[in-house]
């Protein structure tokens, strides 16, 4: 294909921009968007850059030589960390061991009835104290009672047999064989009138101990058998504490020691006395069962409720206790933090008896070091400290 060669003779072709304001409004538009562009970076850097301090980072900025002194470090340059100190001195200490239990009654029974029937009467009133022996209700014994006197007619007949026979006997009109087989008719009999009086004693229900009634279940006329549930019967003067220890203080707890006990429901305090305690451990918990025993004349306590108990085992003269807040667990023990020469220095402790907010040391520290109760999260050892009030 043949080029085709320009020509230098050939004329040049203008382009004419006419009117001249077309060409003006596409500069303005360059102008905006690069003004745009300008405020942006200009927003950038102040809200993500913004200036140096005065002092030029020198003074424990973040990346700048004085970064350890700012903290209190062992450059020593800045401001010490604020921190509450504890003293520590020999008090007196109560080793107390506090459990929950419940209160129990000092006996307590559902009242039912031994025998098929219907009942004929009640003779007791619900929530009321009731005696010993008395009678409580009873059940329909017609048939019993006439089974009785059946038997009753019969013991006589055979006693008046008896009797001629042993007569007949002496003069020897009959054998011995015959006296015995109409003496042992008079014996059945009485064995049969004994067997019915107890089945008829069991018609009338009456109270095994002293104690106060519950709620009945069951209405004059009704049907009851050996199932069914009548009342309920309850000593509660005294009454029972159960409770349980660690088994850690199975050798310390003793029969005849006194505890605590505090009721959940009205916040008053109570002294018990232990009068049993379990032979073994519990081997699913590891904890020992105790009852102890309080009087209850006024019946404060009542069978059911919870209370908690507390129990005193010991006590210590002197002894070193912190507060808990100034102990740090650590993977070999524990640790606190010593004031020692105005700078922070940790020392391992080993810690005893506890309480809600004191630990008992025994050893790592001595009466009168000061040890740090705050910021000991954040202290490092040899950091300066500035005592708080």
């Amino acid at each position: 294909m043949p080029q085709t060669e320009s020509r230098p003779d050939a004329p040049e072709v203008y382009q004419d921009y006419s009117p001249e304001e077309p060409r003006r409004g596409g500069a303005w538009r360059w102008w905006l968007l690069a003004a745009a562009v300008v405020a942006a970076l200009a927003f950038v850097k102040i809200k993500f850059f913004p200036a140096p301090s005065a002092d030029g980072g020198k003074g424990g900025g973040k990346g700048g030589p004085g970064a350890a002194g700012a903290k209190g470090g062992p450059a020593g340059g800045g401001a010490a960390l604020p921190a509450r100190i504890f003293v520590v001195q020999p008090t007196r200490l109560t080793d107390a061991v506090a459990a929950t239990g419940s209160v129990l009654a000092d006996e307590q029974v559902t009242v039912r009835s031994e025998i098929n029937g219907r009942i004929t009467s009640l003779n007791f009133k619900e929530g009321q104290p009731v005696s010993k022996g008395q009678l409580l209700l009873t059940i329909n014994a017609d048939e019993l009672q006439a089974q009785l006197q059946r038997l009753q007619y019969n013991l006589k007949l055979f006693r008046d047999q008896e009797k001629r026979q042993r007569t007949l006997l002496e003069k020897e009109y009959i054998s011995q064989q015959e006296y015995e087989q109409t003496n042992n008719q008079v014996l059945t009999a009485q064995a049969d009138l004994q067997l019915l009086r107890a089945s008829l004693a069991k018609a009338y229900i009456r109270a095994p101990f002293s104690g106060v009634v519950g709620l009945r279940s069951v209405s004059v006329g009704g049907y009851v058998t050996p199932n069914t549930p009548i009342t309920t019967l309850s000593r509660i003067s005294p009454v029972k504490v159960d409770f349980a220890v660690p088994g850690r203080y199975a050798n310390a707890v003793k029969v005849g020691d006194k505890v605590m006990v505090l009721d959940e429901a009205t916040s008053k305090k109570y002294e018990a006395s232990i009068y049993a305690i379990n032979p073994q451990i519990d081997a699913a918990s590891r904890t020992l069962s105790v009852r102890a025993v309080y009087p209850n004349r006024q019946q404060e306590l009542r069978p059911g409720a919870f209370v908690r108990v507390n129990l005193n085992i010991g006590q210590v003269e002197e002894a070193l206790q912190i507060p808990t807040e100034a102990v740090s667990p650590e993977a070999s023990g524990y640790r606190v933090y010593k004031l020692v020469n105005g700078k922070a220095q940790p020392q391992n402790v080993k810690i005893g008896i506890r309480s809600e907010t004191l630990l008992q040391i025994t050893e790592g520290l001595a009466a009168g070091d000061t040890i740090l109760r705050t910021g000991i999260l954040q202290v490092k050892p040899g950091d300066r400290i500035k005592i708080q009030p």
